[in-house]
């Protein structure tokens, strides 16, 4: 926050801890970089505090000439100007592409006297900030100008670029979250498949249903070694309890009442013409051979993340995973994302990164009830939180005792529902431990 100290001094106030510190800086002697990415090429903007342009809205490659480019407009604007001391630099977050540009800037030799700051800002607040000009025109250099113009009313709130410390351990642990929604995708779309050729099969729940997981090794031989359901139901009971028991490697406890409920789905499932069992069949397979192998391939992920988060952070991860439920893979994940707890003031701003926060829709004698989760943060932190919340529930008392009271509240969504709130409960009492740098104690958060 800003506030009036002396003419051209401002007194910039930050809070961390509860202890409010208090230091001056001369604002008006920064120059504020906005950079706007593109896939091909970036356009820069630089202002000074009066907003007067440094550099106008100059386009360069998006290549490692281009970034040296910017890096040269920046020297000369700062040589035209000796009163600038520092300089601030931002741009959208826009996936990979800003990537190199912000790494290069941020270690730029050149611009080290002058202490620069690189901060990859939400697109979201980018254009609702825009919002706020009048009439103006939509293109690269604009964007660069309201880029730069955010910075330099101060609206930044996020932490700096830290550079690509934790890169390596992110695409790992962001990888693997493609991984699982490649895995979730193809079984949606396998389930269409089975529906068509087995529709018992695809939506009998928990008791009726012959196998607890349906995407099991056993019910792979079932759907595939059998090309028909008139197959299930002709085969003898006996021969179906010995393919269940030895494809299931005797962890099914009762095959027989697994086989009569499997016939019996197989009675009650529609019928089709000959011409499509093939077919369908081939289909299957083809589903259970892909989520297999991405099955496969995360497991090797889950091997090179463990490696890869050796001596990051050592304590910070030691605290994450003391949490009961919250493995290496998990803790890896959330350090991944956040990078350390010194970047957060408080747990609100953490639960606001990762976008697990509700914001309150009042106006006058209205309040709304309905208030979805704003999703408007770190997707991939958001999933492991979520995740890992899902995984602690099973483990920690409290916790489950935490969910259940949340999903018997509503009558509707229940799940999701818990889950976010008990998720936000979570970030509460993560936030605590690494905070104060403290192993998880059972009771005492």
């Amino acid at each position: 926050m800003l506030v009036w100290d002396k003419p051209g001094i401002f007194l910039i106030l930050t809070k961390k801890g509860g202890d409010e510190t208090m230091k001056k800086t001369d604002y008006l002697s920064t120059l504020f970089v906005g950079i706007d990415i593109g896939s091909k090429t970036n356009v820069v903007s630089a202002l000074n505090f009066s907003q007067d342009y440094l550099v106008r809205m100059v386009p360069v490659k998006n290549a490692k000439g281009g970034v040296e480019l910017i890096e040269q407009l920046l020297c000369e604007a700062l040589e035209k100007d000796p009163e600038i001391k520092r300089v601030v630099i931002a741009l959208e977050s826009t996936g990979y592409y800003g990537f190199h540009t912000a790494n290069y800037l941020s270690s730029s030799q050149k611009l080290l006297p002058f202490n620069v700051k690189v901060y990859c800002l939400n697109p979201k607040v980018v254009k609702n900030y825009k919002e706020s000009f009048i009439d103006l025109p939509k293109n690269d250099g604009i964007d660069s100008f309201v880029i730069a113009d955010y910075a330099r009313c101060d609206r930044i709130k996020i932490k700096p670029w830290k550079g690509s410390q934790y890169l390596a351990l992110q695409r790992l642990t962001r990888h693997r979250l493609h991984i699982t929604e490649c895995i979730a995708r193809e079984k949606v779309y396998m389930l269409n498949n089975i529906f068509l050729k087995f529709s018992e099969f695809a939506f009998l729940q928990k008791e009726e249903h012959p196998f607890s997981n349906k995407y099991s090794a056993t019910a792979e031989a079932i759907l595939t070694e059998f090309t028909t359901t008139e197959q299930i139901v002709n085969t003898p009971i006996e021969e179906l309890v010995e393919l269940i028991t030895a494809r299931s490697h005797g962890r099914i406890i009762n095959p027989m009442n697994t086989a009569e409920l499997l016939q019996k789905a197989a009675r009650d499932s529609y019928r089709l013409d000959k011409c499509l069992y093939e077919p369908l069949t081939t289909s299957i397979a083809c589903s259970f051979n892909c989520i297999r192998a991405f099955e496969k391939e995360l497991k090797a992920l889950d091997i090179a993340i463990s490696e890869a988060v050796k001596g990051l952070n050592p304590t910070e991860y030691q605290i994450l995973t003391s949490v009961p439920g919250i493995g290496k893979v998990y803790g890896a994940g959330i350090l991944a994302e956040i990078g350390s707890i010194n970047y957060f003031k408080n747990h609100n701003s953490l639960a606001k990164y990762s976008g697990i926060f509700w914001n309150q829709n009042q106006s006058g004698d209205f309040d709304g009830e309905d208030t979805p989760m704003s999703k408007a943060g770190n997707r991939y932190l958001r999933y492991y939180l979520i995740e890992a919340t899902d995984s602690v529930v099973r483990h920690c008392p409290e916790y489950a005792a935490f969910y259940e009271k949340k999903y018997a509240e509503v009558p509707k969504h229940q799940h999701k529902r818990a889950l976010a709130l008990t998720s936000r409960k979570l970030i509460r009492m993560l936030f605590g431990l690494l905070d104060k740098s403290q192993l998880y104690s059972p009771g005492k958060e």
